[in-house]
């Protein structure tokens, strides 16, 4: 099966770049270099990931990422040449999976490509697999992690807080998974890092502190007083099935 990748940025010589190395590895590559255009060529169920640029002339890679992440859990690579932690996290925020910063290796790029799809194409086959009738009075077995308020259909991908549904973005669905699968057990950034995104990149680990930030303002009864997912300072985090009272933040 063809892999589609869309790369959106402004400059010929990058979009070559991806292009290139992409195609070497047997992708097809659609680019665009504005917001038009990515608006124009991105097709749900047809890409398999994106990569923007944050600085195009039209609009920028933050708008395009929040728009396409309203329709589609495509993974999504933000691009720029700023290497801030504000950055960082406004890409994540909105719903980016990573953020590479130019000049970038087309190795590492080709790294954390391959990965992000390997883990999408696992994931979209695991919601596809069992989708034929069903034996008479068979009922599909369901994975069930269940933690305190939280409980989470593995086989499903859905999850409920206090009972009530709550959405979560992949990335946000498999490190809460983790957490709550081994409630009371405190994981370091670089262990969740590893487990979720299936990849040691650079020390940077903003990206666990970013998600947890938004699986916070999803579960928790007070964000600024979390008492489900907990810092445990020095370390990383730890999920508690208790919601106890004292706090801490990222």
């Amino acid at each position: 099966m063809t892999r589609r990748v869309l790369a959106v940025d402004d400059d010929p010589s990058i979009l070559e770049v991806v292009r290139l190395n992409l195609a070497a590895e047997g992708f097809e590559v659609d680019t665009a270099s504005d917001g038009a255009g990515a608006f124009a060529a991105f097709s749900p169920g047809t890409h398999v990931l994106v990569i923007l640029d944050v600085m195009l002339p039209d609009t920028d890679g933050f708008e395009i990422a929040r728009r396409i992440r309203a329709e589609s859990d495509v993974p999504v690579m933000m691009l720029s040449a700023k290497d801030t932690d504000v950055d960082k996290a406004v890409g994540l925020g909105v719903g980016a999976d990573d953020y590479l910063t130019k000049p970038f290796s087309p190795i590492e790029l080709i790294a954390r490509v391959k990965a992000h799809v390997r883990r999408y194409e696992r994931e979209r086959s695991a919601r596809t697999e069992g989708g034929g009738p069903a034996e008479a009075g068979a009922s599909p077995a369901h994975d069930i992690v269940s933690a305190g308020p939280v409980e989470l259909d593995l086989t499903a991908r859905t999850a409920t807080v206090r009972g009530a549904a709550v959405e979560l973005t992949a990335k946000e669905f498999d490190l809460l998974g983790l957490l709550a699968a081994h409630a009371g057990r405190a994981y370091t950034k670089e262990q969740l890092y590893a487990a979720v995104w299936g990849e040691h990149w650079g020390g940077d680990y903003s990206t666990v502190q970013v998600h947890v930030r938004r699986l916070r303002a999803k579960i928790e009864l007070d964000p600024g007083d979390p008492r489900l997912i907990k810092t445990v300072w020095g370390i990383g985090y730890r999920f508690d099935a208790v919601e106890r009272t004292e706090g801490g933040s990222a």
